[in-house]
């Protein structure tokens, strides 16, 4: 046993103080509001918390009713992963749509007004922008939210993400250390593994976060995937060598170090989300985010006990503990009210992200059409409730259109069925990704060549119709632009 050098209390909360936990309902439980009095410093929010920006900012002042300094942490990338307009899609493009563009200048302006958002509803804290580098096209996970699979590219638009966000006074957090893109595999459902060699990783997954390191972020999140190059016996968010040797001592980086969700299956299936907090914290993290799927009382004391247990065993040094909290209390500080802009930046910066590929035989619809759109399961990050396409938006242009949802194969001739003589605008999700969604358009084209196609995710297939769009994205401002350019707006 280890002598402890503060009180029992003082422990007892620097352990809340660490945790980032989630909660039901758009009002505070009560649970909530006691644990903030009792030294909880942060809460995340996500769709299920949301009901209005109206709402959540009076959600946020119950919070801070109960503690002044209180992070209010979020998920909104913009783009595919929404939770601020979980119900109605983003009013920003997201990463792949800004990286298509390549100025910085409008990604720096897009973050500013997506963080002045969330500050006007009390958020100070954003779980973005990603920064992984998309190198492995068949990443189920990261697609559209990167800005693309050039480095450099990839680099700049992570920094001016950065830049941006914090001049609202919402704290940026740079993720995931040491970089998703190259996995094939969700961390969500099971750990992934980047088998590169150390001089790929530093040439290609680093530099974005050496990147934002430089532009200042106030927080880094950290990957549940195993880099055995970097460390072969633990993933990055459990490991020192990575958390405090490479990201802290050999990059230099001294802000908060944030989890990703300890409670992905990543980490919880093989080390417990109580014992992967405590090898979290041991390893250099500050903060442990919890929430996404669990979120109750119950789940923030066993991971309080799991970790205030460890110290008093000598598992957890209780100085690493100080310092996590104290980090944490420091980024509270820094966050304050940032500026405002009423300039509608997110549809100026997805009309330029718009790629547009016309044939010779091109013509413009002039009448309502039948929008067919081929849906995938999204991934866990996006989640099926946000609602994404062009139907609503062509609907808003050319009254009439009618839509439908198809998955599955075979999906071709029931488009053509239902659309009868209607003009089809075909909306697809990572065509490459998807041989059903790739078949359906081969039976489309062939019947009706006058077929639109809207490409919604990464445009790693060919074009191919009458007219392609690819909107780098699939939030509800990029279904706007491509409806604009289909009905001639």
């Amino acid at each position: 046993m280890t002598t402890l050098a503060r009180g029992t209390d003082t422990l007892t909360r620097d352990a809340l103080t660490v945790l980032q936990p989630g909660f039901t309902g758009t009002s505070a439980p009560d649970w909530l509001l006691r644990r903030l009095g009792q030294g909880l410093a942060s809460v995340g929010l996500f769709g299920r918390n949301i009901a209005s920006p109206e709402q959540v900012a009076e959600l946020t002042a119950q919070l801070r009713a109960e503690r002044d300094g209180l992070l209010v942490a979020i998920d909104e990338e913009g783009g595919d992963v929404t939770r601020l307009e979980v119900r109605t899609g983003s009013s920003f493009p997201g990463n792949h749509a800004l990286g298509a563009v390549d100025d910085v200048q409008l990604t720096r302006d897009v973050a500013a007004e997506l963080g002045r958002r969330l500050a006007a509803c009390g958020v100070n804290l954003n779980w973005a922008p990603s920064a992984d580098i998309n190198s492995n096209p068949a990443n189920p996970v990261i697609g559209v939210r990167s800005f693309g699979a050039d480095t450099a590219l990839t680099a700049r638009h992570t920094a001016a993400y950065v830049e941006g966000l914090q001049s609202a006074g919402v704290a940026a957090c740079t993720k995931h250390f040491p970089g998703h893109g190259d996995t094939a595999v969700d961390s969500h459902h099971a750990m992934p593994r980047i088998d590169a060699d150390l001089e790929t990783l530093h040439a290609r997954e680093l530099a974005p976060f050496r990147a934002a390191i430089a532009a200042g972020t106030r927080a880094v999140m950290s990957a549940h995937i195993l880099v055995p190059v970097l460390d072969p016996d633990r993933p990055a968010t459990l490991s020192r060598r990575i958390l405090t040797g490479l990201l802290r001592e050999e990059l230099g980086y001294d802000g908060l170090i944030v989890t990703d969700g300890i409670e992905m299956q990543a980490i919880a299936s093989t080390y417990g989300i109580e014992h992967g907090s405590v090898l979290a914290i041991a390893a250099g993290a500050d903060a442990i985010c919890v929430g996404g799927g669990l979120c109750d009382d119950d789940t923030v004391l066993r991971l309080r006990d799991a970790l205030v247990d460890a110290v008093r065993a000598g598992e957890l040094p209780e100085e690493r503990l100080a310092d996590a909290a104290a980090r944490v209390r420091e980024l509270a500080r820094w966050t304050e009210a940032g500026a405002r802009s009423d300039r509608d930046i997110g549809l100026v910066a997805a009309r330029r992200a718009l790629t547009l590929t016309r044939s010779d035989s091109y013509a413009p619809v002039t009448s309502a059409p039948y929008v067919a759109a081929l849906t995938p399961v999204a991934n866990i990050a996006v989640g099926n409730e946000t609602p994404w396409g062009v139907a609503a938006e062509l609907a808003r242009l050319l009254p009439g259109t009618e839509t439908g949802s198809w998955s599955a194969p075979g999906a071709g001739e029931g488009v053509l069925r239902a659309a009868g003589g209607r003009r089809i605008v075909a909306v697809v999700r990572d065509e490459h990704r998807h041989p059903w969604m790739s078949a359906a358009l081969d039976t489309l084209l062939a019947a009706r060549p006058d077929t639109i196609v809207v490409e919604m995710g990464v445009p790693q297939a060919p074009p191919r119709g009458a007219l392609h769009i690819a909107t780098h994205g699939a939030a509800r401002v990029c279904g706007r632009a491509a409806a604009e350019v289909i009905a001639g707006a």
